[in-house]
């Protein structure tokens, strides 16, 4: 009679649940402010349960920031790489995902930016973030324009600084904002609304000045 392996499979569910806390606490606290126990409290798991599962904080960091970064640009591919929409459409999209993306989960911005800074270069070469960029339809259809005298920044990367920095920076410097106009939290987001029409005016307006 064959023996029965009995040694246990991981349970994804516990993997899941360890994962979606420390996507909690990594996204408030960075990597260096976090402790593992931190991430089994808010799992709600003792600290021996979550060893067993992930041994190393540095490992499970990994697996978060690549899964936020990947999530981050995604957004941006999918606009990006659409065949069907033209420059400008893609210009309004970025603008209502991104902020759409970060209303929903304002940490994201000051995550990726400071832990970026501390540990993104090794995190940043597994993602193909370049090529998706660099080889997509909008960078075709931007030089197309370019080409043709509808845009006078010949360089696409300036497009991108200014379109990720009026998108991202508001939620960034989100109390001080609040603190200046003194708005409530309803009030900062319906703000954050406005600039889904706002920011692709600015944008086209930025690209044809001269």
């Amino acid at each position: 009679m064959p023996v029965k392996n009995t040694k246990k499979s991981p349970d994804t569910n516990t993997e899941t649940k360890i994962l979606a806390a420390a996507r909690i606490v990594f996204h408030k606290k960075g990597f260096a402010a976090t402790r593992t126990r931190d991430i089994a409290k808010e799992a709600d798991m003792n600290l021996a349960l979550l060893n067993y599962y992930f041994k190393s904080k540095k490992k499970l960091f990994e697996l978060i920031m690549l899964e936020t970064l990947k999530s981050f640009f995604q957004t941006m591919g999918m606009v990006f790489n659409d065949e069907s929409t033209t420059l400008e459409i893609k210009i309004e999209l970025v603008a209502e995902k991104y902020i759409d993306l970060i209303t929903a989960e304002p940490e994201i911005p000051l995550f990726i930016l400071s832990e970026i800074r501390s540990h993104g270069a090794a995190i940043l070469e597994k993602l193909p973030v370049m090529n998706m960029i660099l080889q997509s339809k909008f960078i075709k259809q931007y030089e197309e324009a370019v080409r043709n005298g509808k845009i006078t920044v010949p360089n696409p990367l300036h497009f991108l600084m200014n379109m990720l920095g009026l998108v991202v920076f508001p939620f960034i410097g989100n109390p001080l904002i609040k603190k200046v106009g003194k708005l409530s939290d309803k009030q900062f987001e319906k703000l954050m609304q406005e600039r889904k029409l706002l920011i692709p005016m600015w944008m086209k307006a930025m690209l044809k000045a001269k």
